[in-house]
């Protein structure tokens, strides 16, 4: 047992053990520094924790606008310090409700947004200049943060006083999870768009939160997870400074968004690497000159793919110490699944013991009273070097192809994630990795779990809201808006600014979305 080969999650050799010598040619002074300062190794801020906690942020979205609001107010009143927003697939893929392809899914992974007026009732009474709001929106990103904004603007809160993230990250889509509506090349014109329109008119929102958490949840190994994902954000970077954009005008508003998993060193070093290898990204490929252009900020999400709906209760312990690891790593927000979510939604009671999580990792443990403190380990120094070192191999790769566009269009990081996905899997079912209450530990008779109802009248009553809407508005003045939308794709102009007014006028996401899929055609795989 004691020569059996411990591996990582992503095939790294774990040796018996680890001593100074592992670190024989290692330099802090280069490879760590203090936190706050370059490389970031330690963090991206000198005191983290000891001067605030992380951003305690439950995703939340199911049904209708209102049903959804209620939720936000619960976590809110139960500690939450950030709302995070999940949308129905109908909303992801720029279809209103009321549409064919809509059908048996309003409502149903998230909250249905289909006008300003859900906009209003989703926001109703929530103090829009002071809470920080995250929205899990990614082709349609641009319809609901300028819905967001106008709803802000109605409340008396200037967009300058708005803060928040929209994921807008379209790469990831292609590559792991599959709500693309336009090509990969029009999406990145309108994610260019995005980033100047918020550094003229919402410069406290983050632009897009660069997402390696989908590409986990495939299938991809931690290393892949990193590698990928700063590929894309090195896509993104490339095409917003050839449109024009001073490199220093956006990336502060850049974010990242990890996945927390199971195996708690590798995630800590794949945390710690993710910093080091975008501040020298920053640096040296893109020549960034503000401190702040140079910080890889995080949300980590603890993994819904290790979730087991086999003795569920264990998830609460897996969160725990993937939640642990993020802050270890250093996250600057965090969402902690709930015990539930591989049955349903999660209910209140799952949803209040993952915010206590948080709660007790962030009062009680101790751990967040010192940056860094794993710095100076053998065993995760030596870690993080390593998944550097892989990671750095596969961006290679990928700048060898062209870059992440070419390289998704050869479908070279689906075929990477698919493989690894089919090793974990095999792992399992020969039992060589252990999953608790899986293949190993396992119980007769499980009793049956509560499981979040959703209520079918909350699709009904979303498509009788949705219907007259419609009715109740100038129809001619809609479609004006809406072809000028056409004519600002078609072309150069930015095309959130009649996006705004189309949305003003009571335009629908469906109808917006729609007048671009008449510009820029739907996106249809070549594999």
């Amino acid at each position: 047992m004691a020569d059996e080969i411990k591996r990582t999650d992503s095939g790294i050799d774990i040796a018996p053990l680890y001593s100074a010598d592992d670190l024989a040619s290692w330099d802090p002074a280069t490879q760590l520094g203090l936190p706050g300062t370059a490389p970031y190794t330690r963090g991206v801020y000198p005191t983290m924790y000891r001067g605030k906690l992380w951003t305690m942020r439950q995703y939340a979205g199911f049904g209708s606008a209102e049903s959804t609001n209620q939720r936000f107010k619960f976590l809110l009143e139960a500690g939450q310090t950030g709302l995070s927003c999940a949308f129905d697939l109908p909303t992801q893929m720029g279809y209103d409700s009321d549409h064919a392809r809509s059908e048996g899914e309003v409502g149903k992974v998230g909250v249905a947004i289909d006008t300003i007026e859900d906009m209003r009732m989703l926001l109703k009474d929530l103090p829009l200049d002071k809470v920080s709001t995250s929205m899990t929106i990614n082709s349609t990103a641009a319809v609901l943060l300028l819905m967001y904004e106008l709803v802000a603007e109605e409340q008396g809160v200037p967009s300058s006083a708005i803060s928040g993230t929209i994921q807008n990250d379209l790469l990831k889509e292609y590559i792991a999870r599959g709500t693309y509506v336009y090509p990969p090349r029009p999406s990145m014109r309108i994610i260019t768009d995005i980033f100047a329109y918020c550094a003229q008119n919402i410069p406290k929102w983050n632009t897009i939160s660069i997402s390696g958490y989908h590409i986990r949840e495939a299938g991809s190994s931690a290393v892949q997870e990193i590698a990928f994902t700063l590929a894309n954000a090195i896509a993104y970077v490339q095409a917003a400074v050839d449109a024009g954009l001073d490199v220093d005008d956006f990336a502060p508003r850049l974010s990242f968004f990890w996945n927390g998993h199971n195996n708690f060193f590798e995630e800590v070093a794949k945390f710690r690497a993710s910093r080091r290898m975008w501040h020298k990204i920053m640096t040296e490929r893109f020549g960034a000159k503000k401190e702040s252009s140079k910080l890889l900020r995080f949300h980590t999400q603890t993994g819904g793919s290790t979730l087991t709906a086999q003795q569920p209760l264990n998830n609460v312990v897996r969160v725990a110490l993937q939640s642990m690891a993020a802050v270890m790593g250093g996250t600057q927000s965090l969402h902690t699944n709930g015990y539930d979510e591989a049955l349903g939604l999660p209910t209140e009671a799952a949803a209040r013991i993952a915010l206590r999580t948080q709660q007790v990792i962030g009062y009680e443990s101790g751990i967040a009273d010192t940056p860094d403190p794993l710095a100076g380990s053998y065993f995760v120094e030596s870690l993080t070097d390593e998944v550097e070192r892989l990671a750095w191999e596969y961006i290679e790769r990928i700048d060898a192809m062209g870059g992440a566009v070419d390289a998704i269009e050869a479908g070279f990081q689906m075929d990477e994630i698919e493989q690894s996905a089919y090793e974990y899997t095999k792992s399992i079912d020969d039992d060589e990795r252990v999953i608790v209450g899986v293949n190993k530990f396992t119980v007769e008779g499980e009793g049956e779990p509560n499981v979040f109802p959703i209520d079918p009248s909350l699709a009904i009553g979303q498509l009788a809201r949705l219907k007259k809407f419609k009715e109740n508005r100038d129809h001619a003045k809609v479609a004006a808006l809406l072809e000028e939308i056409r004519a600002a794709a078609r072309g150069t102009d930015n095309i959130l600014i009649p996006m705004k007014e189309a949305l003003r006028a009571h335009a629908t996401l469906g109808e917006v979305s729609d007048a671009l899929r008449d510009v820029y055609g739907t996106y249809k795989p070549g594999r």
